[in-house]
C-alpha cells in the first residue's frame, strides 16, 4: 500500500481543491485563499501561486521574521458519482514566505516550508514528518486517475461489476463504482443495501498507464473465470 507520505505528496501535487488557512486573516472572498497552482520543489517545499493582490500575498510580504504559520488544506473528491464522495483530506502545516519575483504577470509565488503533515483518507489517518514528505514521490497514475476512473465507469461498468465474484461471501451490492486507482491496485465501492469498499491489488505495482491496462485485463480475466 502507498505510504502516508506518498498519499500526501500525491494530493498536494494533484488538482484537488485546496485552501490556505492563515490564522487571523479574513479574506473578503473565500476563493482568495485558494492557490491558483501548487507544486513541490526539490527541497520538499510547497510552492503556491496566488494573485499578486491577494490578502495572502500581503500577509506573507509583511510577516515579521518570515514566520507566518499557515496550514494548507486539501480535499480529495472522487471524480465519479458515488455515495460518500469525499475520499480524503490532507493538511500541510508550516511557514509561509514570499519568493522573489513573480510566477507570471499578476501572480506571486509563495513558499510553504513544511513542518509536518497529516492525511485522513480511505487508507486511514496518519501523520507525516517533513523529511518523509520531501522524500516521497506522487503516485505515477495520479495525473490520469480522474480520466481513468471515468473511463472505467462509463465504458467498462460490466467488467467492474464482475469483480464482486472475487469477494466470495462479501459479494453483495447492486452497483459497483471504481473510486480509486493507484500503482498498487483498484478500489471499488459496492453500493446497495450495504455500501462497502473492496481493494483489488495488482500482482505487482504498475509504473504507467500501459502497465495498468495489462493489470486491469488480468484482473477482469480472473473475475470472469
Amino acid at each position: 500500500m502507498p505510504s502516508a507520505a506518498e498519499r500526501t505528496r500525491t494530493l498536494v501535487q494533484s488538482t484537488c481543491s485546496s485552501v490556505l488557512l492563515v490564522p487571523g486573516l479574513d479574506a473578503p472572498r473565500p476563493d482568495q485563499l485558494m492557490p491558483d497552482a501548487r507544486t513541490v520543489d526539490t527541497d520538499g517545499d510547497v510552492l503556491l501561486a496566488f494573485a499578486a493582490d491577494s490578502p495572502v500575498v500581503r500577509a506573507a510580504t509583511h510577516a515579521q521574521a518570515d514566520e507566518l504559520a499557515v496550514v494548507l488544506e486539501i480535499t480529495d473528491v472522487a471524480p465519479v458519482s458515488v455515495p460518500h464522495r469525499i475520499r480524503g483530506r490532507a493538511w500541510v502545516s508550516g511557514w509561509l514566505t514570499r519568493v522573489p519575483g513573480e510566477a507570471e504577470p499578476g501572480r506571486t509565488t509563495l513558499r510553504l516550508e513544511v513542518g509536518e503533515a497529516y492525511v485522513d483518507d480511505l487508507w486511514g489517518a496518519e501523520p507525516v514528518e517533513a523529511d518523509e514528505f520531501a522524500a516521497a514521490v506522487p503516485d505515477p497514475l495520479s495525473e490520469h486517475e480522474a480520466e481513468l476512473l471515468q473511463h472505467l465507469h462509463s465504458a467498462h461498468g460490466a467488467e467492474v461489476r464482475t469483480l464482486r465474484s472475487l469477494l466470495g461471501e462479501r459479494s453483495g451490492g447492486t452497483a459497483a463504482v471504481p473510486v480509486g486507482v493507484d500503482r498498487f491496485g483498484l478500489r471499488v465501492r459496492f453500493t446497495g443495501v450495504n455500501c462497502f469498499d473492496a481493494r483489488f491489488d495488482f500482482p505487482e505495482p504498475v509504473r504507467d498507464v500501459s502497465e495498468l491496462r495489462r493489470a486491469m485485463h488480468a484482473l477482469f480475466e480472473a473475475a470472469s473465470r
